[in-house]
């Protein structure tokens, strides 16, 4: 044994006792230790710098960008509302899709990135289903967890594995190597979610009643809107054709409020703010509020030669990507008092219309247009997102009482999603065929989504998760000082001669469960640095192939079903799913005792020995 291997294994556990305990942070931890490392005078400071320039640590930066893309432009939740579309209310229908869904969407982005990306997506199903968000939340974690194993750049293990094996002079995995292994995985998954939901509490009472904040139909409901809503198409031989919606006085001549205007523009379709100077155009489809049950939308449209049309939700709630509702309240400080709704000027002045008064708590009944405002008055509004938000800073005249929880939901570039499916088509095509490098791959599709403004500077820095990435570099040189020190060889060794003798699946059993343990007290990128070296050392040992023995390693980190604090995935849906510990060690167990039963003997079977 080298002599300064005490050292270097006096640090790694002092690592894992502090990120055992949480405090501080793992990547102050991990800054701490490569700091460390160099003063033993194992590795050089260069050495222990090297991960900075890694690769591998580049392409899992790049991923983050590249799933903030996804993120950015809706992928994601426009396929969590068709699943609810295409599922319905039973939830055997809903699983399925469900978890298929997450993983798919998981084996290009970061699992961490996509829960919290379903999370509101899949209490939204809750709600509207009734089914227990708890037993929704823990398939969604499985899933995102699963995930990780289906293509290369799924996670940061998977990389590291890769990257272990490079830095040895073999070839590595291809993109898709791990799928066979991550397919039949989910579709176990899946089977035993039907099962084990069984043990998942039902109570939906406490999960679904309790709102932070207002839903868009809870106003809806609340002001009496239902009914008021309408589309009206301008055909080519409108006499509205060419006029200013000015001239036109829709307001006060018709009792009609122009909410919003739909115009084409290129191969999509706008919603824009009307304002007084817009002219309107052949094809353009007006959203109009009417402030008065008496105003006959037949007639309306008769007077003015419009086309109605159906609606596909209540009071333009389809439309919440782009016009939402806001409910202020008018102070003492306000300039508004005593002014009536149109000579406040809302439209003009802060982009927004009024459609809701509520005075004395009682919603006023008829028109507000020409109703004086007075102190204490409650204003529902209702305009674009961003000029909801403004609201906020104009607490003199008007203080924002509450925002939807809709405003969470906003996509910052819903019409730029076929440019970001497109750049992850040409992303994926570049790293299966091996054009050029994965990580060339990568930063081709961050500078696209750039240019193609799916991200932004701000939203790409913001995207990636530093403290990961830090995390990575700080425990990338253990595996140079234990290699240097002979731990590596040692651990190997000992595996081998306590089960060597029995088999290949048993010494593959032996590495998954040593990284399955590893994964519950330390992240399972950092057991990934640490148990690949040795798994490639028992496969020297054993003279086979390092391929298998490599991927048990990877298969295993991303298994972390065990316990909430196993990984962050867990950690996010324990309180949307009003989880407890026992209930992740009820179902997490039983499952990763399957997946090692699977992955010990699909890995031999598709990767021989």
């Amino acid at each position: 044994m080298n002599d300064q291997l005490p050292m270097v294994l006096a640090l790694l556990l002092g690592a894992i006792v502090l990120f055992i305990r949480g405090r501080p942070g793992m990547d102050v931890v991990a800054l701490a230790m490569m700091t460390a490392l160099p003063l033993t005078g194992v590795i050089s400071v260069t050495e222990a710098l090297a991960g900075f320039g890694d690769p591998n640590v580049v392409l899992i930066a790049a991923l983050f960008v590249v799933g903030e893309g996804l993120v950015r432009t809706g992928v994601a939740q426009r396929l969590g509302d068709w699943l609810l579309a295409r599922a319905g209310r039973d939830e055997r229908r809903l699983l399925p899709p469900l978890m298929t869904i997450v993983a798919g969407i998981g084996s290009v982005m970061s699992s961490t990135a996509v829960v919290a990306l379903f999370i509101p997506v899949v209490l939204r199903i809750a709600q509207k289903t009734r089914i227990a968000a708890s037993r929704l939340m823990m398939p969604l974690s499985v899933a995102a967890l699963i995930s990780g194993m289906m293509t290369l750049v799924a996670t940061a293990p998977n990389l590291v594995v890769n990257g272990e094996l490079a830095r040895r002079g073999l070839d590595g995995f291809g993109f898709f190597s791990f799928t066979p292994f991550g397919v039949s995985l989910l579709v176990l998954g899946i089977g035993y979610m039907l099962l084990a939901r069984r043990w998942l509490s039902s109570a939906t009472a406490a999960e679904t009643a309790i709102r932070v904040r207002p839903h868009l139909s809870d106003w809806v409901e609340e002001y009496g809107l239902a009914g008021r809503e309408h589309c009206l198409r301008v055909p080519p031989s409108a006499p509205l054709v060419g006029r200013a919606l000015e001239a036109l006085d829709l307001r006060g001549s018709a009792g009609v409020n122009v909410v919003a205007i739909e115009r084409a523009s290129g191969l999509s379709r706008e919603l824009f703010r009307p304002v007084a100077s817009t002219v309107l155009q052949a094809g353009d489809v007006l959203l109009i509020d009417l402030f008065s049950s008496a105003v006959d939308i037949a007639e309306i449209s008769r007077r003015f030669g419009l086309e109605p049309l159906p609606l596909a939700g209540v009071y333009f709630l389809d439309r919440s990507q782009e016009i939402g509702m806001v409910e202020v309240m008018v102070p003492p400080t306000s300039n508004l008092i005593d002014k009536t709704v149109v000579t406040a000027r809302f439209r003009s002045e802060r982009d927004l219309n009024v459609i809701g008064l509520r005075r004395g708590g009682i919603p006023h009944a008829g028109s507000v247009v020409q109703e004086r405002l007075q102190v204490g008055d409650t204003l529902l509004l209702i305009g674009p997102w961003r000029a909801i938000r403004r609201l906020q800073s104009d607490w003199r005249d008007l203080i924002v009482l509450a925002l939807p929880a809709e405003l969470d939901e906003v996509l910052p570039a819903p019409r730029r999603m076929p440019h970001a499916l497109a750049t992850l088509a040409l992303v994926v095509f570049l790293m299966v065929t091996g054009v050029v490098p994965n990580v060339v791959a990568a930063l081709v599709g961050c500078l696209l989504l750039g240019l193609l403004r799916c991200v932004d500077v701000t939203s790409a820095y913001r995207s990636i998760h530093w403290q990961s990435l830090v995390l990575i570099v700080g425990m990338m040189p253990f595996a140079i000082a234990l290699q240097r020190t002979g731990g590596f060889d040692l651990a190997a060794a000992a595996l081998v001669d306590t089960l060597g003798g029995i088999g290949t699946h048993a010494v593959l059993a032996g590495l998954f469960v040593l990284t399955a343990l590893l994964g519950l007290f330390i992240s399972n990128t950092a057991t990934a640095i640490l148990v690949a070296p040795i798994a490639l050392d028992v496969a020297d040992q054993l003279g086979a192939s390092p391929y298998p023995f490599a991927m048990i390693v990877a298969l295993a980190a991303s298994a972390a079903f065990m316990t909430p604090v196993s990984s962050p995935v867990n950690a996010l849906v324990v309180a949307p799913g009003n989880y407890r510990f026992a209930d992740f060690v009820r179902v997490g167990v039983p499952f990763t005792l399957i997946v090692m039963a699977a992955s010990v003997v699909l890995v031999p079977w598709i990767l021989p020995p």
